[in-house]
């Protein structure tokens, strides 16, 4: 069975501009490429492809205006993240209609964000200027964590 997620891809104007930071070498920290930068509001991990499209398909789901910034946080330990605003109701859209499809939402809340690193001993010093970016979101997609570590869009749902 695939390994699924589902994400919200920020605009190519913003992952641009992500992309241009400083991301300095470190030991043990990875820096997540521009193309893989995205909000998830559901990990789902190995599951039924069609059942969880169909769920999607079947679900109303609203729209969102998104905010990342305005500095980068830390996130449990080991990831370093931009603080996404405003994703919280379409993230519930999705997590109820699926809570019995691939491994089991976590039992805390919901944190809206961009992971930009992952690091394994201490999070990297970078001194970026402070964000604000903002963008309507008019879809979410149902994404495959592929083997060679690629996402794969295998579906996309309009927000309405």
């Amino acid at each position: 069975m695939p390994r699924l997620f589902v994400a919200v891809w920020p605009p190519e104007s913003v992952v641009d501009k992500l992309a241009g930071l400083a991301r300095p070498a470190a030991p043990g920290v990875r820096w997540t490429k521009p193309h893989r930068l995205h909000i998830t509001l559901r990990f789902l991990g190995e599951c039924d492809q069609h059942e969880t499209r169909s769920t999607l398909e079947s679900t109303t789901l609203p729209t969102a205006q998104v905010t990342i910034g305005p500095a980068p946080e830390r996130l449990g330990r080991g990831v370093l993240m931009l603080p996404a605003e405003g994703v919280d109701e379409l993230a519930a859209s999705v997590i109820e209609p699926t809570r019995f499809i691939g491994d089991t939402p976590p039992d805390h809340p919901f944190v809206g964000h961009l992971t930009v690193a992952r690091f394994r001993r201490r999070p990297p010093q970078v001194d970026w200027p402070r964000l604000h970016e903002v963008f309507d979101v008019s879809q979410i997609s149902l994404v495959e964590s592929a083997p060679w570590g690629g996402y794969v869009d295998v579906a996309t749902f309009p927000l309405e």
